[in-house]
Order: structure tokens, then C-alpha cells, then sequence
């Protein structure tokens, strides 16, 4: 019996059969990758969301009249807290790189020290206020900056 068109038709399914299985492989990588890079691009979009609305309620609680120090000071906690600023961390941390990461905390910091500053009795529109804003949107910047290189995305060039 001879062998060679055995040997020939079974190589060429061996060799058939890998090439799919690499092809579907390396599909299924891509598209891997794909979706992680649009769930870390809600998650990113999400949490730098939640921290501008939070800026915007604990300043507009801040330029409200208060009674006293510490009403004032549990309208800005409570304001701060109920914008999801803190589950948005928490998906930051969970899928975001350490670079964004470490960004996106530096800028949940400044937002917290300005919401202690407004707690504390600090005026809006007032020179520490306006220290603040500026720390408050370096950071900002800088986790965006992060965020876009991570998604591949290109500078902006406008902050």
C-alpha cells in the first residue's frame, strides 16, 4: 500500500486545522482587546463625569446660604457623595492601567481638598478658592491626558 497520499491528504488537514484555530485565535484577541479598550473608555468617561459633577454641586453648595459651619459642612459632604464620584472610582481602579490610575486619584484629591476647603468655610471666588481650581484642573488635565493616551487617542493641545 502506498502511503505518500495518506501521509499528503493528513498533513494537509493538520496544517488546515492549525491555521484556523491560529486565525480564530488571533480573531478572538482582537476583539478582546477591542471590547476591553470601550469598557475602560465608558469607565473613563464615567468617572471623569462624575468628577466635574461633583466639582459643580460642592461649588454650588458652597455659593448657597447656610445657617451655620456645619450645615454648610454636611450640604458639601452630602453633595460630594451623591454624584457616584465613589462607584466611578472604584470601576476606575478595577480596569484602569496604573499611570491612569494614579491620574485619576490625584484628581479625586484635589476635589476632595476643595470640598474640605468649601466645608471649612472657604469663599467661592476668594484667592485659596482660586488655588484650589488650579490644582483641581492640573490634575484634571492630567488624567485626561492619561486617559487619551491610553486609548490611543492624541493630545488635545487645548489645556
Amino acid at each position: 500500500m502506498d502511503w505518500m497520499p495518506l501521509l499528503s491528504t493528513l498533513t494537509g488537514a493538520a496544517i488546515g486545522i492549525a491555521a484556523t484555530l491560529i486565525a480564530d485565535r488571533s480573531r478572538w484577541r482582537r476583539e478582546e482587546a477591542r471590547h476591553a479598550l470601550e469598557v475602560r473608555r465608558a469607565v473613563y468617561t464615567a468617572y471623569a463625569c462624575a468628577l466635574k459633577d461633583a466639582g459643580e454641586e460642592i461649588r454650588a453648595v458652597a455659593l448657597g446660604d447656610h445657617l451655620s459651619g456645619s450645615a454648610r459642612d454636611a450640604a458639601v459632604r452630602e453633595a460630594f457623595r451623591g454624584t457616584g464620584l465613589h462607584t466611578a472610582g472604584e470601576q476606575l481602579w478595577l480596569v484602569g492601567p496604573p499611570l491612569v490610575v494614579a491620574a485619576g486619584n490625584e484628581a479625586f484629591h484635589s476635589l476632595r481638598r476643595m470640598r474640605d476647603a468649601y466645608a471649612g468655610g472657604v469663599a467661592v471666588g476668594s484667592a485659596e478658592d482660586r488655588a484650589f481650581i488650579r490644582q483641581r484642573r492640573t490634575a484634571m488635565a492630567e488624567m485626561r491626558r492619561r486617559m487619551r493616551e491610553d486609548l490611543g487617542i492624541g493630545p488635545l493641545g487645548i489645556e
